[in-house]
C-alpha cells in the first residue's frame, strides 16, 4: 500500500456477523448494573425508566440505521456528524463516542476480573482484567473475521443462558412480588417515586449501552445497503425483548430489594427458586461470563475503529490510523485504547470522584458519552436530510421526523437528568472533552496531511444543494 494509498480495512463481515456485535456489544448489560435501577426507582417505577430509555433506543436505531447506510463509515457518528456539520461537529461526536468506547470496557474487564475471583481467591482481580485486555485485543488484532465469529459464538451462549434463566424461574414468579413496594418503597407513586424514575435513566441505559458500536464495522461488512437495516433492528428487537423478560422475571421470584444493590442479580435470583446446589445455577453462573467477554470484545472492537477512523481523517495521530500488513486490522489503535483502559484499572489508588474510586465512575463516564453522541447523530441526520435530499439513503428511517425527535428528546432529557444527578462525573466529562478540544486546536496540520481519507472532503452543503 503506497503513502498516500486510503487505509482499506477489509470486507469480510456477513449480516448475522453484525447483529452478533451489535448485540454482542450491550448483552453484558442484561447481566449485571440494570438492577441498581430498583434502589433509585422500584421495580414499578424502573419498568417506566426502562420503557422510556427502550422507546428511546428503537426509535434512535430505526433513525441511525439511515445514517449507517448512507455514510458505511469505520468513524460511524464521527463520519456522520462531520458530514453534517464539519470538522468541530465531527470533533464532538467523535470525542463523544471515544469516551462511551474507551470507559466501558474497563469496567466490565474489571466484572470479569470479580468473577472469576469468586470462583479462584488466588487471582488478582486488576490482574485477571488486564489480561483480559491482552487476550482479546489480540483476538482483535488477529482479524476481523475471527474476531466476529467469537463474537458472534459467545453473544448466542450468552442469549441462550438468559432464556434458560427466564425458563428456570418462572414456576417461582409472581406479579405480587415484582409489584410489591415498587415505586421507590411504596405502594403508590410519590413525587419521590417520579424523582426515581428519573435517577434510575442511567441503569435502564446500561440495558441498551453501546449497541450503535456496530456502525463503526459497517465499513468491513460485505452488502452494508442490505446487511447493516436487518442487523440493527433485529438487534434493537432482541435486546429490548431480554431486558424486559429479564427484569420482570428476576424481581418477581421473591424480595426484590435483595438484589437491587448486587452485580450479580440473576444467580441470587435463581438461587431463590432452584437452591444453591442446583445444576442449573452452576451453569448460570459459568455461562454468564461470556455475557460479559461478548461486550467486553465487542467494544474494543469498536473503539479500535473509532480511534482508527479519527486518526485517518487526522483528528488523532497518523500512527494509528496504520493497519497490520497481513491481517488488515487497526493494531495500533487497538493498543492504544487498551492502553487507556489499563491505566484506568489501577487508577483506584491515585483519583476519586465524590469519594468513590475512578473505577465506579467511569460506567456513567461512558453514559455521558454516549447520549452526547446520540443527540449529534440525531442532529446529525435533521441536518443532513435539510443539506443533501440527493445523499444516497438505501434505508430511510420511518415515521419521519417523529421517530428521530422522539429519540432526541429523551437523548436531551436524559442528559439533563445525568447532570443533575452525577454534577462531578459531568464536571470531568467537560474536562476531558475540552482537553480533547485543545489538542484538535492544536493539530491542524494532521488534517491537511488526513487526506487519504475522503472524509474529509465531504464538507456540509448548504439546504437544497444535492450532494456530490
Amino acid at each position: 500500500m503506497s503513502g498516500s494509498a486510503k487505509p482499506e480495512l477489509k470486507k469480510s463481515l456477513s449480516g448475522i456477523h453484525l447483529w452478533g456485535i451489535a448485540v454482542g456489544l450491550v448483552i453484558s448489560g442484561e447481566y449485571f448494573g440494570w438492577s441498581y435501577g430498583w434502589a433509585a426507582a422500584g421495580t414499578l417505577g424502573f419498568l417506566v425508566t426502562t420503557i422510556l430509555i427502550a422507546t428511546m433506543y428503537t426509535t434512535f436505531i430505526f433513525s441511525f440505521t439511515e445514517l449507517t447506510t448512507a455514510i458505511p463509515h469505520a468513524g460511524g457518528p464521527f463520519a456522520y456528524s462531520f458530514r453534517a456539520f464539519g470538522p468541530t461537529g465531527g470533533f464532538i461526536a467523535g470525542s463523544a463516542t471515544l469516551i462511551e468506547f474507551l470507559f466501558a470496557p474497563p469496567a466490565i474487564a474489571l466484572a470479569i476480573g470479580a468473577y472469576l475471583n469468586v470462583q479462584f481467591p488466588a487471582l488478582d482481580p486488576k490482574l485477571i482484567a488486564v489480561g483480559a485486555y491482552v487476550l482479546f485485543m489480540a483476538l482483535n488484532i488477529a482479524g476481523v473475521s475471527i474476531a466476529a465469529t467469537f463474537e458472534l459464538f459467545v453473544t448466542l451462549l450468552a442469549i441462550f443462558e438468559l432464556v434458560v434463566f427466564m425458563g428456570v424461574v418462572s414456576p417461582g414468579f409472581s406479579w405480587a412480588n415484582f409489584a410489591n413496594n415498587g415505586w421507590a418503597g411504596s405502594n403508590s407513586l410519590t413525587v419521590e417515586g417520579l424523582g426515581g424514575i428519573l435517577a434510575a435513566i442511567p441503569f435502564a441505559i446500561w440495558f441498551f449501552l453501546a449497541i450503535e458500536g456496530a456502525a463503526m464495522a459497517a465499513e468491513e461488512t460485505r452488502d452494508p445497503r442490505r446487511t447493516v437495516p436487518r442487523a440493527y433492528i433485529g438487534g434493537i428487537l432482541t435486546l429490548v425483548v431480554l431486558a424486559f423478560g429479564t427484569m420482570i422475571f428476576a424481581g418477581g421470584v421473591g424480595d426484590w430489594t435483595q438484589l437491587s444493590n448486587i452485580n450479580d442479580p440473576l444467580p441470587q435470583a435463581m438461587k431463590s427458586v432452584v437452591g444453591e446446589s442446583s445444576g442449573w445455577l452452576h451453569m448460570l453462573i459459568w455461562i454468564g461470563l461470556f455475557g460479559l467477554i461478548a461486550s467486553f470484545h465487542g467494544i474494543i472492537m469498536g473503539y479500535s475503529r473509532q480511534i482508527f477512523a479519527m486518526a485517518r481523517a487526522g483528528f488523532l495521530p497518523p500512527v494509528f490510523a496504520r493497519l497490520h500488513p497481513t491481517r488488515r486490522t487497526p493494531h495500533w489503535a487497538t493498543l492504544a485504547g487498551g492502553v487507556v483502559g489499563i491505566a484506568a484499572i489501577y487508577s483506584d489508588q491515585f483519583i476519586t470522584i465524590g469519594g468513590l474510586p475512578l473505577t465506579a465512575n467511569i460506567v456513567t463516564m461512558s453514559v455521558f458519552g454516549a447520549i452526547v453522541m446520540y443527540i449529534m447523530s440525531m442532529a446529525s441526520l435533521f441536518r443532513l436530510r435539510a443539506t443533501e435530499p440527493a445523499l444516497d439513503r438505501p434505508y430511510r428511517a420511518p415515521f419521519y421526523p417523529v421517530f428521530p425527535a422522539i429519540s432526541l428528546a429523551l437523548a436531551l432529557l436524559a442528559l439533563a437528568t445525568m447532570i443533575y444527578f452525577n454534577a462531578l462525573v459531568f464536571a470531568l466529562f467537560v474536562g476531558l472533552m475540552a482537553v480533547a478540544y485543545l489538542f484538535y486546536r492544536l493539530t491542524a496540520g494532521m488534517r491537511g496531511r488526513g487526506e487519504a481519507d475522503p472524509l474529509l472532503s465531504m464538507a456540509p452543503v448548504k439546504p437544497g444543494t444535492a450532494a456530490e
